[in-house]
């Protein structure tokens, strides 16, 4: 028997209305030349633009942390393309293909940037009003350790 995610989350969740708004598709345009055809399989690149989107829509301040919260949270899940027995990767995962591949480039920029404008021609976002958090956040560092 499977369980929709509608039954536990409903229609207004903030993942189904950002995947129902954005085609991620477009990213394997922009990505195929960094892939291997051959080899062992990669993570899906529209899975790590996810990742990051989770990241940074919801405040979660860094990948361990998002991975953590991907793996007990069903919205995020879905919204990946996980059901819930699939294993998510690990966090390192993320900073490995990001150096291996996205480092000295500016396809983050290129896809962050298409994302807004899609966001802007559907009337998501609006330069009318802006908001800024000026939230004092103590950083997690050990002070006693030298750089």
């Amino acid at each position: 028997m499977k369980i929709e995610f509608v039954y536990f989350y409903g229609l207004y969740n903030l993942v189904r209305k950002m995947e129902a708004a954005i085609d991620f598709t477009f990213i394997y345009d922009l990505v195929k030349d960094m892939y291997s055809e051959v080899g062992r399989p990669s993570i899906d690149p529209v899975i790590l633009v996810k990742l990051t989107f989770i990241q940074y829509t919801f405040g979660i301040r860094s990948m361990r942390k998002t991975i953590e919260e991907v793996e007990t949270n069903m919205a995020y899940r879905w919204f990946l393309g996980y059901g819930f027995h699939d294993k998510v990767p690990h966090f390192s995962t993320f900073g490995k293909n990001y150096e291996r591949r996205f480092k000295d480039t500016d396809l983050f920029e290129q896809i962050f940037y298409r994302i807004l404008m899609t966001a802007a021609n559907k009337k998501l976002i609006s330069a009318e009003h802006v908001f800024v958090d000026s939230t004092h956040v103590k950083a997690s560092a050990n002070k006693r350790e030298k750089l």
